[in-house]
């Protein structure tokens, strides 16, 4: 970007309080005049503070406007979020956290005089370890008697979508990937088990809603004609009553084959204590400031690198492992850990308006370090994968490269085999550095003790490395 040039963030276009943007790199926010009297009133009325101070609000500092910001109430720059997810690649604790911060603000809000007048689920971003509201334009002043203007939002972006996970299949918080403004309430009434409608929490406010949906579709309704029908009082007693429905809903992962990986035969203790101390010798040679751990399992290895200060990005296709990971992120306030769900061989592609509202996954990088770990053959063999496709994969992530290679003996790779109707006689050592080696230099290489397994540590040439 050329220096001082502003670059528009695409997903920020819909909101007329103001929008996003980056300058020389930096994020800053455009707080538009018409919606400066609100926001004066959210700095004033001590929400803002009190927000901040518990970790509920993303702070930021009023910057001066220059000559090209005098459209502006005020400049923002806000503190920095080094990593941006989506809903859709959360697990489900980690988005009823983020629901229960949403509830919280808005319970807060309306002791201050404020109300949120979105509840959208893309305001959330983790950030010091915990979820957090990132949209300081989110606020309007309360009106008494009116309902929760984002009462149906909050519904099908959070309610939905962890009724669906922790009473159906977990796999379908997918569907917020199809359904960038939420799961409709009939989408997921029709999904949900019976048994569900005898939960008093759902059954007000995703089956009743849903019904109240249905019939208001055949009329206008203006916000005028709910004037007078909803208390203070009333109000905090359904956003409790909210609070408490998504409270209830929990999910507990299984011990499947992936978030029980560890504990399997490919390795014994001094194997395992040698992968360790080899990644982290490896990540001291190379002192990034980012890494993006592929295949991460329940984040055993992210987290050594977390601990030499390295920020992560912890990825895993199995919602089970990346809900360890996030507990373990959650109860430590880790801020440098950032697990996600996404499938390597489908990674989230760019989605919304023009394609641009929502980044892909590759979008959000490249990164400093690729830790792929016990990862290849699963791509190569389940997914069938050729090597050099892996290979040129791993480049586009990032400039240096920590990859296990998993020899064709080892018992993970033999149960994938026998779940195969071929022999993939391409899969063995001399091809896997044949194909990493049209990408990457190799710098070190050792074996892991006992597992007849090998961990390599690369780098890209200069002349190739994307920018």
């Amino acid at each position: 970007m050329t220096p001082g040039k502003d670059e528009t963030i695409a997903g920020s276009f819909r909101d007329p309080a103001g929008f996003v943007f980056r300058r020389d790199g930096v994020v800053f926010r455009h707080v538009a005049k018409s919606y400066g009297p609100v926001y004066d009133r959210l700095m004033t009325s001590g929400l803002y503070e009190s927000l901040v101070r518990d970790g509920l609000l993303l702070p930021h500092e009023e910057v001066p406007a220059g000559p090209e910001d005098e459209q502006a109430h005020r400049m923002l720059k806000p503190v920095q979020v080094p990593f941006i997810s989506y809903p859709y690649e959360w697990c489900f604790s980690q988005l009823r956290d983020s629901a229960l911060v949403t509830l919280d603000i808005q319970i807060r809000a309306i002791e201050f005089g404020m109300s949120l007048k979105d509840a959208s689920a893309y305001n959330i971003q983790l950030y010091g370890g915990r979820p957090t509201l990132v949209d300081t334009l989110s606020f309007e002043e309360y009106e008494e008697g009116y309902p929760w203007v984002a009462y149906r939002q909050f519904c099908q972006h959070f309610l939905a979508p962890l009724a669906l996970m922790a009473l159906r299949d977990v796999s379908l918080g997918r569907l917020l990937e199809v359904h960038l403004d939420g799961i409709p309430l009939a989408l997921a009434a029709r999904l949900l088990p019976l048994r569900s409608r005898l939960r008093p929490g759902l059954a007000m406010h995703l089956f009743s809603h849903a019904r109240l949906q249905a019939r208001q579709a055949s009329k206008a309704s203006r916000r005028a004609d709910f004037r007078g029908r909803m208390s203070r009082k009333g109000l905090l007693t359904i956003l409790n009553n909210l609070r408490s429905t998504v409270t209830s809903l929990s999910w507990d992962p299984e011990v499947s084959e992936w978030s029980d990986y560890y504990q399997g035969e490919s390795y014994d203790d001094a194997g395992f204590d040698s992968k360790k101390g080899l990644v982290a010798d490896y990540l001291r040679s190379l002192g990034p400031v980012e890494a993006w751990d592929i295949g991460a399992n329940t984040g055993e290895f992210t987290r050594i690198a977390a601990g030499q200060g390295v920020r992560v990005i912890s990825i895993d296709s199995d919602p089970g492992a990346i809900e360890i990971s996030y507990r373990e992120v959650a109860r430590n306030r880790d801020a440098v850990v950032y697990p996600i769900v996404a499938d390597l061989s489908n990674p989230s592609p760019a989605s919304g308006w023009g394609n641009t509202e929502r980044m892909s996954l590759l979008d959000r990088g490249p990164t400093d370090a690729v830790i792929a770990l016990a990862v290849v053959h699963h791509l190569a063999i389940t997914n069938n994968v050729p090597l050099e496709k892996i290979a040129q994969f791993c480049a586009s992530l990032g400039q240096s490269l920590i990859v296990e290679y998993v020899p064709r003996k080892d018992p993970k790779v033999q149960r994938l085999l026998a779940l195969r109707n071929h022999s993939f006689p391409g899969y063995n050592r001399e091809s896997f550095e044949k194909a990493f080696g049209r990408y990457f230099s190799t710098e070190r290489a050792a074996p892991i003790t006992n597992s007849g397994r090998r961990l390599y540590l690369m780098s890209r040439p200069v002349s190739t490395r994307r920018e």
